[in-house]
């Protein structure tokens, strides 16, 4: 009975830690899709796992599977970092704060402030953070279909005409005040700096890439804030699946990253409205149905 026992075990094991590598391998897809599309990953990334029963994942791991995203990002944009990071040594060095790419990474620094402090403050004071109602699939479909009437409005009335060379540090900070407000479920990162980038002028490429950008620091931290938590706990097997997420993650954004500048080059956000609108509606109708049965 002895290897028998130790053979059901060993069975068992690789069952559920090749289980755990599906559900990781799906959720990376997830965020790859969801983070740089103005559609909310935090939110995907909740309803799609309790839609077929693995419950939330919690806040931890979804972080961490967010470094997938960011290693595509700072890939994807290698050249426009190495010229930013240039830009702001000549500036330091010879105080050429005009010029375009000291300006852009000053900008990118300012922007990345409110959501800091928004985030820090939350980890300080708010303990229950991860369980709050503000996480709810309620509040997640109303904070969907508010976000897609701003992405509507900011289409509608925004004049689309400023350009990246010229952004400034109140640019870094008015799209950083949109960034912060991420932290709800629901709202999405790229989606309320693409909003809040139309609503102030911006052409519809130029405001998605600059999105891109600023959301490099902001994802790192939060990555790096709870990777000691996610991570703190865990065995091999743990970890396995993690790093899975985070492969697919990186694979599926930069995929995502290299469409959405493609399509808004020719393209409006009204797609985005549509499915945000969609997809907030669903949600609501689900915790409804479930709710009264």
């Amino acid at each position: 009975m002895g290897p028998l026992f130790s053979s059901m075990i060993l069975l068992a094991s690789t069952s559920e830690l090749l289980a755990a590598c599906w559900r990781n391998l799906v959720l990376g897809v997830v965020q790859g899709l969801t983070e740089f599309l103005p559609i909310s990953s935090t939110a995907h990334l909740k309803v799609v796992p309790m839609l077929v029963g693995w419950g939330d994942p919690g806040v931890s791991a979804t972080a961490v599977i967010q470094l997938g995203s960011i290693l595509a990002v700072i890939v994807y944009f290698k050249r426009d970092l190495a010229e930013v990071l240039k830009g702001i040594a000549l500036a330091f060095k010879h105080g050429q704060w005009r010029e375009p790419k000291a300006r852009l990474g000053l900008a990118i620094a300012i922007g990345t402030m409110p959501i800091l402090l928004a985030g820090m403050a939350i980890k300080l004071f708010w303990p229950g953070y991860e369980a709050s109602s503000i996480r709810s699939l309620p509040s997640i479909a109303v904070v969907s279909i508010v976000m897609a009437l701003l992405l509507a409005l900011a289409e509608r009335i925004g004049p689309r005409l400023k350009q990246m060379h010229l952004v400034k540090g109140r640019d870094g900070f008015v799209v950083g005040l949109a960034q912060a407000l991420a932290l709800i479920p629901g709202v999405s990162r790229s989606g309320s700096t693409l909003t809040a980038s139309l609503f102030d002028g911006w052409q519809r490429q130029d405001a998605a890439r600059f999105s891109f950008l600023l959301g490099i620091p902001a994802i790192t931290l939060a990555g790096l804030v709870e990777l000691k938590d996610a991570f703190a706990e865990l065995s091999l097997e743990g970890v396995l699946p993690l790093l899975v997420g985070i492969v697919s993650a990186a694979f599926v954004s930069w995929l995502a990253i290299d469409w959405l500048l493609k399509y808004l080059q020719r393209h409006s956000t009204w797609i985005f409205v549509a499915y945000r609108l969609l997809f907030g509606v669903l949600v609501l109708a689900w915790w409804l149905s479930d709710t009264s049965n």
